[in-house]
């Protein structure tokens, strides 16, 4: 199965993966609409300081801990990829608690979410990967 992975080597820290995550999954058109004076939630998130910089995003584990832990059953398997149902998340943040990388987080509206590599916004690749000017974000299979 295709994951995002980051080349930290290449990483600028320039952050555009996470713009481009947010608005991807706003639903909106424009980015400037989307984005300009709002708070952002992308679903990516840039790590690291001075020269040292790397994105973190949900990694699809095999035996994912955050779904085991899920006690509302939002979250799910599908396909090799973790998803998350937005309409079942209760907010209780247990996932976020037990993820060894800290790759979900809280959303807009106080259900979690997370990387779910954009198949669910039409996007075709993940949008951290068109946006990275550096190539340091990668969708393939290893």
């Amino acid at each position: 199965m295709k994951r995002v992975y980051v080349n930290e080597e290449w990483c600028l820290g320039c952050h555009l993966c996470e713009y481009n995550c947010a608005f991807a999954n706003s639903g909106e058109t424009d980015m400037v609409k989307a984005l300009k004076g709002k708070p952002i939630f992308p679903r990516i998130r840039v790590e690291g300081e001075n020269l040292i910089h790397f994105a973190v995003s949900c990694r699809h584990c095999q035996d994912p801990i955050c779904v085991n832990s899920c006690i509302s059953g939002a979250l799910s398997v599908k396909d090799g990829r973790v998803c998350i149902d937005h309409t079942r998340c209760v907010g209780c943040l247990t996932c976020m608690l037990v993820c060894p990388y800290g790759a979900l987080s809280k959303g807009p509206e106080g259900a979690v979410q997370k990387c779910e590599l954009c198949l669910e916004n039409a996007c075709g690749e993940p949008a951290c990967v068109k946006g990275c000017p550096n190539r340091a974000i990668v969708y393939e299979e290893r």
